[in-house]
């Protein structure tokens, strides 16, 4: 795996190194020793899917609150997203930036998500599916979100929202009392 380093402290872009032949390739998606020299979070507990119908769905921008906050390992395994995380670490030099990466199934591109980050995507292609693996059990009392178009971080969605839960379009505006203290 070919980790790259992002703007976002902790949080990494990898991608696959692959081993091509006549069939085809093979690489690795997860190496807990690989993950490990670079010094982040290896403890995956539960794999989850996302499949979405349409182009322009959003879902996010989700977090879990302490004691449940949550590593993330995604990867879209069909179609397209440009998947989207913000730092909402108070006191970390990149505190409220966001960062937004084009993961595709072709490229086998992932990110990893550290925990005290939101985290989102929009679909850039009908019938697209991601694959996201956490490192804490989802905890429904724990879920906490930001508004996709929150004025307090501005993020540039490439896309027209086209479908969005209720829930999604719902949160509200940042505070940044609510992630910290003791309900982050």
């Amino acid at each position: 795996m070919i980790f790259s380093e992002t703007k976002l402290r902790d949080a990494f872009i990898i991608d696959v190194q692959k081993y091509e032949d006549n069939r085809g390739f093979f690489g690795r998606t997860f190496c807990q020793k690989e993950f490990e020299k670079i010094g982040v979070n290896t403890n995956i507990v539960q794999a989850n899917v996302s499949f979405s119908k349409k182009k322009g769905t959003l879902r996010g921008m989700h977090y879990q609150a302490v004691p449940y906050g949550e590593v993330k390992l995604v990867r879209c395994t069909r179609g397209a997203i440009y998947d989207v995380i913000i730092d909402i670490r108070p006191g970390s030099p990149t505190y409220r930036q966001w960062l937004g990466v084009e993961l595709r199934e072709d490229s086998c591109r992932m990110i990893y998500v550290p925990e005290k980050f939101a985290h989102g995507f929009q679909t850039l292609e009908d019938n697209t599916e991601v694959v996201y693996q956490v490192s804490q059990f989802y905890t429904a009392g724990a879920e906490r979100g930001i508004r996709y178009n929150d004025p307090a971080f501005q993020i540039q969605w490439p896309l027209d929202v086209r479908i969005i839960s209720e829930k999604d379009g719902s949160w509200p505006d940042y505070s940044p009392e609510k992630t910290s203290g003791g309900s982050f």
